[in-house]
């Protein structure tokens, strides 16, 4: 194969022509018409430092798990690609077996295993060597077909590459300012690399619209479409190309017709969110005078100056994560510090609720992951509280961290993935022991420390909420994992994602009897989950006697709009008639029909 320059691997782009539309999950809202900039066709690096003797069975190893990852990413595909239908589906699912079957005891396998033994060859040198053995003998051969399954062999072994790299080594930095992404899968890593401006838009083959990748981009206004396998063939970088968010719809080759009617359903969503802009500075009440906070969820820090722009009266979950992310070294009390005192100081007086460390499942952070590693289930594995109490040196080092950061502003301390009262009462003990030294040491802290809540986002917390308000100044309920756990639906699994139902009766009596339970002991409570920032869903929560909610910026101003024209008393009537149901088709019909009378 011919390498770039840099020592560096790239993909041939196919071109195609005509139209064509491919479906995903709309999980950001937004129109976009621009160029596609295709990530996994980028520069592959090439190292071509020899290994010694000794180093062969680690590398030989290491060649194997690049080989299942990659035949696991080439699976998950397939099953994403049901979802694109017709022959189209049935040719893509071909074509990904095919794949499969090349990195299976294939001649490319083979080939890179003796190149590791025989010539000290690291995983990625062989591997890009036997591509350009294989690619250099079809190369003389007269026959489309063949040039075809040359072209395979350079997509399979690229892919193993970049298995072998690391896929999180892909940064965006060569993307040119404001392209649409195209790529299998962006990370909750990938997206905390993201410079404001930098991506108009991107398109996954996979992820679901729960995922903290979609998450994220709603966060960040970033037009988004997660589970559009057919894109990994269709599209080229540089190609002009929509992208409706809101639909799940991308739009390749676009005709004339198609660019002028999305011009202007571009400008009418402009102008539909320039209108809601005036909402920012109006009370967040309803028609009856009932006042509810809106508070923004924020996963990094330059979200804030959005939360501040729609009008959040504070941050309701600060998602500590994005301190640890993209980096090899575990950040000190001091670094931690710093970041935390300057966003309590942006937010000018208005409280922050702070969520102690909760790396796990898909949030990763390089730092911890030889710590922890990935285990077999790792949504169920080592994550939130677990890991703090596990390594109590990460939570006392943030815990003092976020004290010294209460001088600039009010903060409440939140610990995520709460099982039982014994996590809280330790963590509690944690708190103010790291207070205890904080005094000793001279650092100028509270007299009364900020409160400290539990995050209700496993069923037998919900199911354990009278015995964790033992132990707890605040709860917040987290839709998202709450959802998850209840049904036993990895929001993330692309295989049933399209099952994660957050109207299931089951979870919608969980986080009613969580609020009752909490009016009725005077704890504050709030919902911070991606279900607060759905209006479809306000009239329910304030009909539960909700007064907190907590969302992505960009929620909070339709959110005061459907409140806005709400009445307390009908809405505990719907809630109630809603709660008598158990078909969750029927509560949905229910809900829309509310909000399309209320």
């Amino acid at each position: 194969m011919q390498v770039p320059p840099k020592d560096q691997t790239t993909i041939d782009d196919q071109s195609t022509t005509g139209r064509r539309v491919i479906s995903g999950l709309g999980a950001s809202g937004g129109i976009v018409i621009g160029r596609a900039f295709v990530m996994d066709r980028q520069y592959v690096d090439v190292s071509r430092a020899r290994i010694d003797a000794a180093a062969i069975p680690t590398e030989t190893e290491r060649l194997h798990k690049g080989v299942s990852e990659s035949i696991e990413q080439l699976k998950r595909l397939k099953s994403q690609s049901a979802n694109v239908g017709g022959a189209a589906s049935e040719e893509l699912g071909f074509l990904l077996d095919a794949y499969v079957h090349m990195l299976t005891q294939s001649r490319l396998v083979r080939g890179a295993e003796e190149l590791i033994r025989t010539r000290n060859m690291n995983a990625v040198h062989a591997v890009s060597d036997v591509i350009d053995a294989i690619a250099s003998q079809f190369s003389g051969i007269d026959d489309r077909y063949i040039a075809a399954r040359a072209s395979d062999i350079r997509e399979v072994g690229l892919r193993l590459m970049r298995c072998l790299i690391g896929e999180t080594d892909r940064a965006f930095e060569t993307a040119p300012k404001g392209a649409i992404l195209i790529a299998e899968e962006v990370s909750p890593a990938d997206m905390a690399r993201l410079q404001p401006g930098q991506l108009a838009a991107f398109v996954t083959a996979l992820g679901g619209a729960e995922g903290h990748t979609a998450i994220m981009a709603r966060s960040l206004g970033i037009p988004a479409i997660l589970g559009a396998a057919d894109i990994i063939r269709g599209v080229s970088g540089g190609d002009l190309i929509i992208v409706d968010g809101g639909r799940g719809e991308v739009i390749l080759r676009p005709t004339e017709d198609d660019l002028s009617h999305y011009t202007q359903r571009r400008e009418d969503w402009r102008a539909a969110r320039a209108k809601l802009a005036s909402l920012r500075d109006v009370p967040s009440a309803t028609r009856d005078g009932v006042e509810i906070d809106l508070h923004a969820n924020i996963e990094l820090p330059i979200e804030l100056s959005a939360a501040l722009e729609n009008g959040a009266t504070g941050i309701g979950l600060l998602r500590s994560e994005f301190m640890f992310m993209n980096k090899d070294y575990l950040p000190d009390e001091d670094e931690q510090y710093a970041e935390l005192a300057d966003i309590v100081t942006r937010m000018n007086g208005k409280p922050v609720t702070i969520r102690t460390l909760d790396i796990g499942g898909e949030k990763l952070a390089v730092s911890l992951q030889a710590e922890i590693g990935s285990g077999p289930n790792p949504a169920l594995g080592l994550r939130g509280i677990r890991l703090s109490l596990r390594k109590p040196e990460l939570l006392e080092a943030q815990m003092a961290a976020i004290l010294r950061a209460s001088l600039h502003g009010p903060i409440r301390v939140l610990i995520p993935m709460v099982v039982s009262v014994h996590e809280m009462s330790r963590a509690r003990q944690i708190y103010e022991a790291v207070a205890r030294r904080l005094r000793k040491e001279g650092h100028a802290i509270p007299d009364v420390l900020p409160p400290l809540g539990a995050m209700i986002e496993i069923p037998a917390a919900a199911l354990a909420i009278d015995a964790l308000a033992r132990e707890s100044d605040f709860f917040a309920i987290g839709t998202n994992d709450l959802t998850q756990y209840t049904l036993a639906i990895d929001r993330t699994d692309d295989q049933v994602a399209g099952l994660y139902d957050p109207l299931h009766p089951s979870v919608l009596r969980l986080i009613r009897d969580v609020i009752k339970s909490s009016r009725d002991r005077d704890i504050p409570i709030s919902v911070c989950g991606e279900m607060a920032g759905d209006p479809r869903y306000t009239p329910l929560f304030l009909g539960f006697g909700l007064r907190n909610l907590s969302m992505s910026p960009v929620s909070l101003l339709p959110v005061k709009q459907r409140l806005r024209r709400l009445d307390t008393r009908n809405t505990e009537h719907q809630a109630a008639r809603v709660m008598e149901q158990w078909d969750s088709a029927r509560i949905a019909m229910m809900l829309d029909d509310f909000n399309d009378l209320a």
